[in-house]
């Protein structure tokens, strides 16, 4: 064995196929034709005959014929890999008694478990829901678990129930406890994540319940052990699962004749158990048992909720936080230059001792923090490697051998990226921990020969054990790293304003506004880029297209092309005429000259633009589907900015076909008649009339602007159509998200291009060329940690028209020699494509 050995060795034993029940129940294996496969070599204890004497033997020679016909229906309301049928059958044999019975698939084999049963027929449910109600009154966590643990030692009577949570790497620690008098107590200690192995918590996440009745007893075989194909029997699912040799030893150690354990599940995840240990063998009835495993799944949903709860409370103490930061800067610009009070705020909403800053090569330190050149070299290794994204580590010296010397004022960190590139931070420090955790047993015990060979044994001693961690902070919670993303913006705003100290940085003001509407844009237009996607790729593989996807695109892209007209002027507010004329334009086509606009050169602010463009998106497809576009007809829109102010638009439809009222209410007709009611004060009126849908919408005054110029009678026009640039061309598309790429991929097919090359990377795009003719190239600006403008660069050596494609919208800086270039910007649309393949000079 090596020098340096621990308990992971414990991770090679295959626990689920030991080949053994314990004895106080029996295990039959039917084929899919119900014929024996396994037995277990108790079987004839329980069903008088046997395991020779079963093994090939029909189901229906062996049990009775109604209990064949209940084993056949649970068999079929088996439903998802891990599922088990449990019931009571009073006859299973013609000659035997009353047997509890469990059956679930294993192998493709039916496994039926049985064990005797007792008089009578109790009731689990009372039980429970008595539980239940007395654990959920308790206010706090702590009661919570407490009580938990009380109930369940209530109700199996074992000597000690523990609550035990696993942390991230599967250590454990027991945070609750119920134990008779006399028995020592184990609360607060720890467990190495080898006590209970890898491949023990994956059982434990299949199968809920485990009970060990006497672990002193010799376990009954499974014969054969093997089948034709030389597999033994799995028994994940198994309740009389014989015990592992090692657990056993384990168990002995401490003096434990029986267990019980109930797994604890939040999120799908394993995120500790209910541990049971008697000092004397002990089985609890199926009743008693029935209700414990019902009990750990109410428990378990309890626990989540509580969880969510307590999380959501977190992060919205944090929200207000961050919205207190904010104002107390609008009230008093002094509070930027005071790094005490600017840092206190922060570790309000993210706990921690020490706050730092490097924003335009100038560093401000508040509390407990590296120097200003140990904090230097932090950033450099940032820059090198978490580049845009918020980074959190507990152990900044596993990154940074350097950190060990100052670990004791800052050994753990969470850097949040305030700036575009990959060079201005805010760090939040916390302070080296040093805790001292109780371990059960020193978790890294040499290597011990035990009675089951060369690998490790359980350790002989379960006296306390301490060791002081050092070099290692409390950790940064998910929650509080979410907290970090939504704070990004706020707090790249406080940096902002923390570094205009000098004339020349309130000159550059305006520009580092454009800087974070810019980033906030890209965040918005590569969610946009996703949902696209999903719908596109949903379209594309899927033979009969469902309407619900095609217009669920279809209001995306009237969201993104709000969002466009919004963000392309400066003013932040967007015209009324070019909202309608852009969503007819973009549905409609050919249909648009039957649209007539006229109205004054109104401006909408941006929370009502997107409103009004929802709406008139379903104005506009409705007229198209349904309505007066649908067969010749025409559409007048006609507005007008009333005396106080507000804005007042008559949507009229004729000469199409007969309307009358749609006897169910869409999503559709109910943004129509809800939206700007509800969401800005507004009316909103609709009348189906003969001879057209009339449709009067009015907007508040506090929504409105009106310019000088007025706009005369206008229609919006189509673009002439022109041959794809894309047909029968080799385009390679780079972009490093796979959704938007398989999305452009369909696209550009359809557009019919002859070959679609995808990669993710330069590098990769680089391998490809090399081996392919490209005739066009889509770029994504941005590339993670890269840039696509080297690749751009040999492109264009190649005389291979290139397209960039981006999130960044207008605000996208191209060098003087990629200015040529069009970008195209996300979420993009075919017609987008065409346009910038022909800018490009792709056809």
């Amino acid at each position: 064995m090596a020098e340096h050995v621990n308990l992971s060795n414990c991770d090679r034993e295959p626990i689920h196929i030991l080949g053994a029940v314990q004895r106080f129940g029996f295990l039959v294996a039917l084929d899919p034709d119900w014929v024996v496969a396994h037995a277990s070599e108790n079987v004839a204890e329980h069903l008088g005959r046997p395991a020779a004497d079963l093994l090939g033997t029909a189901a229906e020679d062996i049990f009775d014929h109604g209990a064949i016909h209940t084993l056949r229906n649970m068999a079929a309301m088996l439903f998802g890999p891990d599922a088990v049928e449990r019931g009571r059958l009073d006859r299973l044999t013609p000659s035997g008694g009353a047997m509890n019975v469990a059956v679930h698939v294993s192998d493709g084999l039916f496994v039926i478990e049985g064990e005797p049963a007792p008089g009578g027929r109790g009731d689990p449910t009372s039980v429970v829901r008595a539980m239940v109600s007395r654990v959920r009154a308790t206010p706090s966590l702590a009661g919570f678990l407490d009580e938990a643990t009380r109930q369940v030692r209530g109700l199996t009577g074992f000597d000690r129930v523990m609550a035990y949570r696993f942390d991230a790497d599967g250590a454990g620690e027991v945070v609750a406890e119920a134990r008779r008098g006399g028995v020592d107590s184990f609360l607060g200690l720890n467990y190495p994540a080898s006590d209970i192995p890898a491949q023990a918590r994956a059982l434990y996440l299949r199968n809920t319940f485990r009970v060990i009745a006497d672990v002193g007893e010799t376990p009954a075989l499974i014969l054969p052990r093997f089948d034709p194909g030389g597999r033994p029997l799995d028994l994940s699912l198994s309740f009389l699962r014989a015990v592992s040799p090692i657990h056993i030893e384990y168990l002995r150690n401490m003096g434990v004749a029986a267990s019980l354990s109930i797994s604890i599940l939040v999120e799908g995840r394993l995120w500790g158990l209910f541990a049971c240990h008697h000092y004397t063998p002990r089985r609890p009835t199926a009743t008693e048992r029935t209700a414990a495993e019902l009990f750990g799944s109410m428990f378990s949903l309890m626990l989540e909720s509580r969880l969510r709860a307590e999380e959501a409370n977190y992060e919205a103490r944090a929200r207000g936080i961050a919205e207190r930061l904010v104002s107390a800067i609008a009230r008093d610009p002094g509070t930027m230059a005071d790094a005490a009070r600017f840092g206190s705020i922060v570790a309000e909403a993210i706990p921690s001792e020490g706050v730092a800053i490097a924003a335009d090569g100038r560093i401000t330190l508040s509390g407990l923090t590296p120097d200003e050149g140990q904090f230097r070299g932090i950033v450099a290794f940032l820059r090198r490697s978490a580049a845009r994204q918020i980074f959190t580590t507990d152990r900044i010296a596993a990154h940074l051998p350097e950190a060990t010397a100052y670990a004791a004022k800052a050994a753990g960190m969470l850097a949040i990226p305030i700036s575009r590139a990959p060079q201005d931070y805010l760090v939040l420090f916390r302070t080296e921990r040093l805790r001292a955790v109780r371990w059960a047993g020193n978790p890294e015990k040499p290597v011990e020969l035990g009675p089951n060979g060369e690998r490790l044994t359980p350790r002989r001693s379960f006296a306390e054990w301490s060791q002081l961690v050092k070099g290692a902070a409390l950790p940064f919670t998910a929650a509080e790293t979410r907290i970090a993303q939504s704070l990004r913006v706020a707090l790249l705003e406080v940096v902002l304003r923390l570094s205009d100290a000098t004339a020349e940085e309130q000159r550059k003001a305006r520009e580092r506004q454009t800087l974070l509407i810019a980033e906030l844009n890209h965040r918005v237009r590569n969610i946009l880029a996703l949902i696209r996607g999903l719908v596109v790729q949903t379209r594309q593989n899927t033979p009969d297209p469902v309407d619900m996807m095609e217009t669920l695109d279809l209001r995306v892209q009237a969201l993104a092309r709000a969002h466009d007209q919004i963000t392309a002027d400066p003013l932040a507010t967007a015209r009324l005429s070019n909202l309608v004329a852009t969503e007819a334009g973009a549905f409609l086509g050919a249909a648009q000259d039957r649209v007539r606009l006229e109205g004054p050169d109104v401006r909408l602010a941006p929370d009502a633009f997107t409103v009004v463009a929802l709406v008139v998106h379903e104005l506009v497809t409705n007229a198209a589907k349904y309505g007066a576009l649908s067969s010749g007809g025409a559409v007048s829109v006609r507005w007008r900015v009333e005396g106080d102010g507000s804005l007042r638009l008559k949507w009229r439809e004729t000469g199409g076909p007969p309307v009358a009222a749609p006897k169910r209410r869409g999503f559709g007709s109910t943004i129509i008649e809800r939206s700007i009611p509800h969401e800005l004060g507004g009316t909103a009126e609709v009348r189906y009339r003969v001879s057209g849908l009339e449709v009067d919408l009015l907007v508040p005054a506090t929504y409105v602007s009106e310019a000088e110029v007025h706009l005369a009678a206008a229609t919006p026009r189509a673009p002439a159509r022109q041959e794809s640039p894309f047909k029968d061309r080799t385009v390679l598309v780079v972009e490093d998200n796979l959704i938007i790429a398989l999305g452009c991929e369909a696209t550009l097919r359809e557009l019919g291009a002859k070959e679609v090359l995808l990669v993710s990377s330069v590098a990769d795009a680089r391998a490809h060329i090399a081996g392919h003719r490209v005739d066009l190239a889509l770029l994504d600006f941005n590339l993670g940690r890269e840039t696509s403008l080297p690749l751009a660069r040999e492109l264009k050596a190649r005389a291979v028209p290139v397209i960039f494609t981006s999130g960044y919208g207008a605000s996208l800086d191209l060098p003087q020699d990629q200015r040529s270039a069009p970008v195209v910007v996300k979420p993009y649309t075919a017609d987008d494509l065409v346009r910038g393949a022909l800018q490009a000079g792709g056809k």
